[in-house]
């Protein structure tokens, strides 16, 4: 498996731009970080001490501790590539984020990113 760059890159480093790209169009950190809870299982203070420790994206989704079952219902393209076709398993995962964050960015409501059964 090829080692991507972005796998090394500490969370820390993204989570701004998630946040600033959300708040562009009226939305809140805190809902960025209801999305990556909902993705991850993680709490909220277990978030902060993964921003705070710099961690690292390939830690952050090997660790998580729940991530949500739904997130496989996640589908579109998201930088020219279909995220339901990304083979390597860490960058759907991040691929998952990205293209939550930019749902949220489009003003899309919080219950419809959300991905249910039907």
């Amino acid at each position: 498996m090829k080692k991507e760059k972005v796998y090394a890159m500490p969370v820390s480093s993204v989570y701004p731009h998630y946040v600033t790209k959300a708040e562009k169009k009226g939305k809140t950190k805190e809902d960025v970080d209801e999305i990556i809870l909902w993705l991850t299982g993680y709490s909220q203070q277990e978030l902060e001490g993964i921003l705070e420790n710099k961690t690292d994206f390939e830690t952050f989704f090997k660790e998580a501790p729940n991530k949500n079952p739904n997130r496989k219902l996640i589908k579109g393209v998201i930088c020219g590539i279909r995220v339901e076709e990304i083979e390597e398993p860490l960058m759907q995962e991040i691929r998952y984020l990205d293209k939550l964050i930019d749902e949220l960015a489009r003003g899309k409501k919080k219950e419809n990113i959300f991905r249910k059964e039907k």
